[in-house]
């Protein structure tokens, strides 16, 4: 397949010297990525489109095209010092997919769309799924145009730069255009590898709702402001992480996760009490009701260190996505390819979520997993073996030539 050796290329598609890949959307590598994936695409026979948002599709035309499509495919940006075969796997896999089928002398009745979404990593505008939010309309597109990264350029501006023009309210879909989209990706999670199952295949995505909170105590010397006067930020910020955390354990389930990622302290001294702090809060499950539980938590949290330590605490919610329930029907088909093609599966739920969560809102959606090694991912050893991805491949291909017919 060759499959193998374009991940490894795709990987040398990199701002910084390994170990690891930094390839963030919009930026000399990642710009230089799309031009390589697109000459891939058009080496097989693929007419290849893109959105105002840089969104690439790359389409093998069925022999009754006015039929709804049938979709895949993934992301290829990635955040700094991150793995190759994030998102990558889906997208080059699904490559792989037409085609094997291709070589197989398979014509579609409908038509087979390979799907490169953009900004899947939030690393340069702060939210994740921005293509697909976009595809889906899930975002309000004025506001997405004001976006800006971390130098303060707005999207509008950086897409423009890109080569990407149009306004963005383009980059809607419309009703019925896919008949089913599937995702194969690895799992980032170790339970395949653990159980020895060689694919699984999602029935449910979890979706987070993030929030910035910054925290306003008062500072001064550490030695000179006695402890029954002090307004310390960050041990208000730390209460609060931990309110947090014995929220999400309490709830009982294993799909409730809470991290507190980001804890910038100002002024970052040893000698100096903390004054101000910024606290960045990811709080994702399978069930929003119970998500909501640790959200409340959270907001009274924050009352409790407005009293009891005097802070001033702005809570600003980033965002607040609905999980996503997959398809029944596409479900079973990935069964049949599984069982057709010799693999073992197993039910799962995507507990990271993914560019499919936004597209089960205009089209019947599912995903497909392999095992990673150790369940490791956005780290420079991130490992999916070569027949792993080749099991991943032949079922996306079975399962498209279903959907396709």
């Amino acid at each position: 397949m060759k499959i193998f050796s374009e991940l490894e290329t795709l990987a040398a598609f990199s701002s910084a010297s390994g170990p690891g890949v930094t390839r963030i959307v919009f930026s000399q590598p990642d710009m230089e990525a799309r031009t390589w994936f697109k000459l891939l695409c058009l080496g097989a026979g693929l007419e290849v489109r893109e959105d105002a948002v840089g969104n690439t599709f790359a389409t093998w035309r069925g022999s009754e095209p006015h039929l709804a499509r049938v979709g895949t495919g993934s992301h290829i940006d990635a955040i700094p010092h991150s793995g190759k075969y994030d998102g990558t796997v889906g997208v080059l896999g699904g490559l792989e997919a037409i085609r094997t089928l291709q070589a197989s002398g398979f014509r579609p009745r409908r038509s087979i769309e390979l799907l490169l979404f953009t900004s899947e990593e939030p690393t340069r505008f702060g939210i994740g799924c921005l293509g697909s939010r976009l595809l889906a309309g899930a975002l309000d597109t004025a506001a997405a145009d004001r976006f800006e990264d971390t130098e303060g350029k707005p999207l509008s501006k950086i897409r423009e730069q890109a080569g990407f023009s149009g306004t963005l309210d383009s980059v809607k879909l419309p009703a019925g255009y896919y008949h089913g989209f599937l995702e194969l990706h690895i799992e980032q999670g170790p339970l395949l590898e653990r159980d020895g199952i060689q694919l699984g295949i999602v029935t449910n995505i979890a979706a987070p709702s993030s929030f910035r909170l910054t925290i306003e105590g008062e500072g001064g010397h550490a030695g000179a402001v006695l402890m029954p006067q002090r307004r310390d930020a960050f041990l208000a910020a730390a209460e609060i992480a931990l309110a947090v955390e014995s929220a999400a354990r309490a709830t009982g389930a294993i799909d409730t996760v809470a991290t507190s990622g980001v804890c910038e302290v100002f002024p970052g001294v040893i000698n100096g009490i903390p004054s101000r702090v910024k606290l960045e809060f990811d709080i994702r499950d399978t069930d929003p009701q119970r998500r909501d539980t640790v959200v409340q938590a959270l907001e009274a949290a924050c009352d409790r260190m407005r009293q009891k330590r005097g802070t001033a605490i702005q809570i600003h919610t980033l965002n607040s996505d609905a999980p996503a329930t997959c398809d029944f029907a596409l479900i079973d088909v990935l069964k049949r390819a599984a069982e057709n093609e010799g693999c073992s599966h197993s039910s799962m739920v995507s507990r990271a979520y993914h560019d499919s969560l936004f597209m089960s809102r205009i089209a019947p959606v599912s995903m497909l997993f392999i095992p990673c090694k150790a369940g490791v991912s956005h780290r420079p050893d991130e490992y999916a073996s070569p027949q792993d991805i080749a099991n991943g491949v032949r079922v996306l291909s079975d399962a498209l030539s279903q959907l396709s017919q």
